[in-house]
C-alpha cells in the first residue's frame, strides 16, 4: 500500500488520494450508445446486448412468478434464515425513518405543510458478475417497500445458463419485489428509465453497479430519478496501538476483495504499526479465495496515512470522506462528534464493516468517492416525494400582500403583483378591515 507520512504541520489533501471516480470517459461513451439503442429499439436491443455482454440468449426477460415463489425451496436453509434475519433488521431500522405528512396553522388562519407520497414505481439494480449480492437487493427494495412503493422491479444480470441465483430470487420474494427481469448492465438501466415492450418504465432507479451502470444512471438522470452515482467501494480504518493488526488487516481485505478498484485507507500513528498490518495482510492472503482481486486493490488503490496526532487523523478522515469508516480506537464513541464526512461509522473492534453490509439494519448503499461530504446513505426518503400544501385566508393574504407585491415588482413580474392586487380589491369591496388599498400597491 502507498504511504503518506504527515509531519505535525501537514494535512492530508484530496490530491493525495488519487481517486479514480465512478466512471471514465470510455464508460460514459459506451453507456450513451447503449442507452440510446435501448431507447430506440426496446427488447430487440436488450436481447442483442445481453447476448454480447453476458453470452446468454434470452427470449423472455421476465422471471415467472412461480420461479420466484419456489426459489426459497432451492436455497440453503442456513442462507435463507440469514436473509430473513437481515431483512427483519433492515426493515426495523428503516421503519423508524418513515415521515408523516404535516401541517400547521398560523394565527391569521393560513395553513402550510407537506404531503408525503410514496413513489408509484422503483427499479432496483442488483449487481452480478464477480459476486452475487442478494444483500444489495434487500437494502434497496426493503426501504421502498417500507415507504409504500407498490411496484418494485428488480433487474439483475443472468448467469451463464440464463438463470438467476436462487438466493437472489428468494431475497426478491422476502423484500416484496413485484417484477424480476434477467437483464443487467447499462441496458438494464435504460430499460427501467424509458421502458421496452416487456419492461414498463419506473419513476426512480436505485442500486449499485459497475462503471457502465453508473454512467447509464448519470445519463438517464433527469428523465428518471436516481439514488446516487456509486463509484468503487471503499473503507477507511483508523487504528491506534490498541488495535489488533490482524483484525485491521482482514477488515481492509474485506473491502479490497470487492473490486480491483476498491479503495482502502489505513490512518494510523506509526510506520511500525503500519508494517504490522501489512505483514498480517500477507499472512491472511494465503487463505483468500479472491487473492488476485484483493492484491490488486491494495496495491493500486490502497493508502496508509501516518499521522502525528489524533486531531490530525480526524482531519484526514474528513478529507477522505469514506464510504465506510471503522474506528479501531480506545474511546471510539467520543470521536463521533468530530467526524463530519462518512457514509457509515463502525465503532470499535467488535464492529467490522461486514455487519453493516448484511444484518445490522442501516443501509449499505452509501456515498462513495468522497461524496459523503454532501450525500447520505440510501433511506426511505429516497422512495417518497413531498408536495407543499398552502391555504391562505383573506386575512393572511392581506397581511402578506405588501411583501408579495414588493418582490414581484423587483423581479419585473407584473401579473404576479396583479394577482394579489385584484384580490385585495375584492376584499375592499366586501368591506374587510385592515386590507391595503390595491392602488397603493400598484
Amino acid at each position: 500500500m502507498r504511504r503518506v507520512i504527515l509531519s505535525s504541520e501537514e494535512a492530508l489533501t484530496r490530491a493525495d488520494l488519487n481517486r479514480t471516480g465512478a466512471f471514465n470517459a470510455q464508460a460514459l461513451e459506451a453507456a450513451t450508445a447503449i442507452v440510446e439503442d435501448v431507447r430506440q429499439r426496446g427488447d430487440a436491443a436488450l436481447r442483442e446486448l445481453t447476448a454480447r455482454f453476458d453470452g446468454v440468449e434470452v427470449t423472455d426477460f421476465r422471471v415467472p412468478q412461480s420461479a420466484i415463489d419456489e426459489a426459497e425451496q432451492r436455497v440453503d436453509p442456513e442462507v435463507l434464515a440469514a436473509l430473513r434475519q437481515a431483512a427483519a433488521q433492515i426493515r426495523e431500522f428503516h421503519e423508524r425513518q418513515v415521515q408523516q405528512s404535516w401541517f400547521f396553522a398560523r394565527e391569521d388562519g393560513a395553513i402550510v405543510g407537506a404531503k408525503v407520497t410514496p413513489l408509484e414505481s422503483v427499479g432496483v439494480y442488483a449487481p452480478g458478475g464477480r459476486a452475487l449480492y442478494p444483500s444489495s437487493l434487500l437494502m434497496n427494495a426493503l426501504p421502498a417497500q417500507v415507504a409504500g412503493v407498490e411496484r418494485i422491479v428488480c433487474v439483475t444480470p443472468p448467469a451463464a445458463d440464463g438463470t438467476l441465483d436462487a438466493a437472489m430470487l428468494a431475497a426478491c420474494k422476502i423484500a416484496g419485489v413485484t417484477e424480476v427481469y434477467t437483464v443487467g448492465g447499462a441496458q438494464a438501466v435504460a430499460a427501467l428509465a424509458y421502458g421496452t415492450e416487456t419492461i414498463a418504465p419506473v419513476d426512480k432507479v436505485t442500486g449499485p453497479g459497475n462503471a457502465f451502470v453508473a454512467a447509464a444512471k448519470k445519463i438517464v438522470s433527469g428523465d428518471v430519478g436516481i439514488d446516487m452515482i456509486a463509484g468503487p467501494s471503499e473503507v477507511c480504518v483508523v487504528a491506534d496501538e490498541t488495535a489488533d493488526p490482524a483484525l485491521v488487516a482482514i477488515d481492509l481485505m474485506a473491502q479490497a476483495e470487492h473490486d480491483p478498484l476498491a479503495a482502502c485507507y489505513l490512518v494510523t500513528f506509526s510506520e511500525a504499526y503500519a508494517d504490522e498490518v501489512e505483514a498480517a495482510i500477507g499472512r491472511h492472503m494465503a487463505a483468500s479465495t479472491r487473492a488476485d482481486i484483493t492484491t490488486a486493490s491494495l496495491r493500486d488503490q490502497g493508502l496508509i496515512v501516518i499521522c502525528q496526532t489524533l486531531g490530525q487523523a480526524v482531519d484526514a478522515v474528513n478529507v477522505i470522506a469514506p464510504e465506510h469508516l471503522e474506528l479501531h480506537l480506545a474511546g471510539a464513541m467520543d470521536l463521533v462528534g468530530s467526524i463530519r464526512n462518512a457514509g457509515a461509522i463502525f465503532l470499535g473492534e467488535w464492529t467490522p464493516e461486514a455487519v453493516g453490509d448484511y444484518v445490522a439494519g442501516p443501509n449499505h448503499t452509501l456515498p462513495t468517492g468522497g461524496t459523503a461530504r454532501y450525500a447520505s446513505p440510501l433511506s426511505v426518503d429516497e422512495f417518497v416525494k413531498k408536495s407543499s400544501i398552502i391555504q391562505y385566508t383573506p386575512r393572511a393574504l392581506a397581511r402578506d400582500a405588501r411583501a408579495i407585491v414588493s418582490i414581484a415588482r423587483h423581479e419585473g413580474l407584473w401579473a404576479h403583483a396583479e394577482s394579489v392586487a385584484q384580490r385585495l380589491e375584492l376584499l375592499d369591496e366586501a368591506g374587510m378591515d385592515g386590507v391595503p388599498k390595491a392602488g397603493e400597491l400598484r
